[in-house]
C-alpha cells in the first residue's frame, strides 16, 4: 500500500529512520532532494530528508530529527501507518560524479542532510572524508553510519568529549594542508558554512553548502526558505537544497532566521544542540 510506513528504527536519541512504500517518488530520487509529507489531510506539508531509497522494493527511507512538534508526531506513528500525503522529490538533487577526493564536512544537525550525498559520493568511486562536529559528543549524529561509509571519518567536538577538541574548519585546515582536495560539501549552521567557504576559497577548493531550512511545524510562510544567493534571491525548498558556498549572502540569511533558529551559545562555536531548531 502507497505512503505505509513498513519500518521504523531508532537511531539515536533524536533520530528515527523510517521507511515507506513510495515507488513513485523513489525512481526520481536523487541525493540532496526532500519530500513533503503530510500525515493527515489538516497537517501542514512537512519537509523531511531522504536519506536512501530501495528501488527493488519501492522503498524509500528518511530520516526524522525530532526536532519540533510535527517532526515528533511523525517520529511516533507505527509501522502499519498510512501517510495522508508523500510528495516529491522536491528541490534540485546535488551533483554527484567522480571528482576525486572529497570531503563532507557537518556540524550539528546538518549531520542528518550531509548522509545520503556521502553515500552517492562513495558510490561514485570517490575517496570520502567525512568531518563532524558538535558542542560535545552526545550530539554527534549517525557516527556509526558515516563510519561504515567513509574512507576516513573525523569527529571535533567543543569540549574534546569525542574525537578531537576544535571546530569543523579545524580539521578542514588540517586536511586542505594534508593532501589535495577536490571538492567539499557542508552543511550545519550558516557560520560553520561562511567559515567553512572562506577557508575553501583560499585553497581555490570548490564548495557546495546545504541549506536545508525549516522550522520546527514545517510550516514555509515564515520566509525562513528564502536565500539571498548572489545575485538573486532563491527558495531553498524549490532551488535548494544545496547552493555554490562562495555566494550566499550569510548575514542576510542570519538575520532572516533570527535566534530562534541559530543560536551561537558557545562563544565562538555555532553548533546547534538537538534542542535548538535546525539552521
Amino acid at each position: 500500500m502507497m505512503n505505509q510506513i513498513i519500518a521504523k528504527k531508532k537511531l539515536s536519541e533524536n533520530i528515527v529512520k523510517i521507511d515507506i512504500k513510495a515507488a513513485e517518488i523513489m525512481l526520481a530520487c536523487k541525493p540532496g532532494h526532500h519530500v513533503f509529507i503530510k500525515m493527515f489531510k489538516e497537517s501542514k506539508p512537512l519537509p523531511v530528508v531522504i536519506s536512501k531509497v530501495n528501488q527493488h522494493e519501492g522503498v524509500v527511507s528518511l530520516f526524522i530529527h525530532t526536532i519540533g512538534v510535527a517532526q515528533r508526531k511523525l517520529a511516533a506513528m507505527s509501522i502499519g501507518d498510512i501517510l495522508f500525503d508523500v510528495s516529491g522529490p522536491s528541490g534540485h538533487s546535488v551533483e554527484i560524479k567522480r571528482y576525486g577526493t572529497v570531503v563532507c564536512a557537518a556540524g550539528g544537525v546538518g549531520i542528518v542532510p550531509l548522509y545520503p550525498i556521502v553515500d552517492a559520493m562513495k558510490a561514485a568511486g570517490n575517496k570520502v572524508i567525512v568531518v563532524l562536529g558538535a558542542s560535545s559528543g552526545q550530539y554527534i549524529l549517525l557516527k556509526d553510519e558515516m563510519q561504515l561509509l567513509a574512507d576516513e571519518l573525523i569527529i571535533m567536538t567543543d569540549d574534546g568529549s569525542l574525537g578531537r577538541e576544535g571546530m569543523v574548519t579545524d580539521a578542514l585546515k588540517q586536511l586542505f594542508y594534508r593532501e589535495k582536495v577536490d571538492r567539499v560539501v557542508t552543511s550545519g549552521p550558516i557560520k560553520m558554512i561562511k567559515n567553512s567557504s572562506a577557508l575553501t576559497h583560499m585553497f581555490n577548493i570548490p564548495i557546495v553548502a546545504t541549506l536545508y531550512s525549516i522550522n520546527t511545524d514545517g510550516n514555509s510562510d515564515t520566509g525562513i526558505y528564502r536565500v539571498s544567493v548572489l545575485p538573486n534571491s532563491k527558495y531553498i525548498c524549490v532551488d535548494g537544497i544545496d547552493f555554490n558556498a562562495f555566494y550566499p549572502d550569510f548575514e542576510t540569511m542570519n538575520n532572516r532566521m533570527g535566534q530562534r533558529l541559530i543560536n551561537d551559545y558557545s562563544g565562538n562555536q555555532s553548533y546547534p544542540n538537538h534542542q535548538l531548531v535546525q539552521y
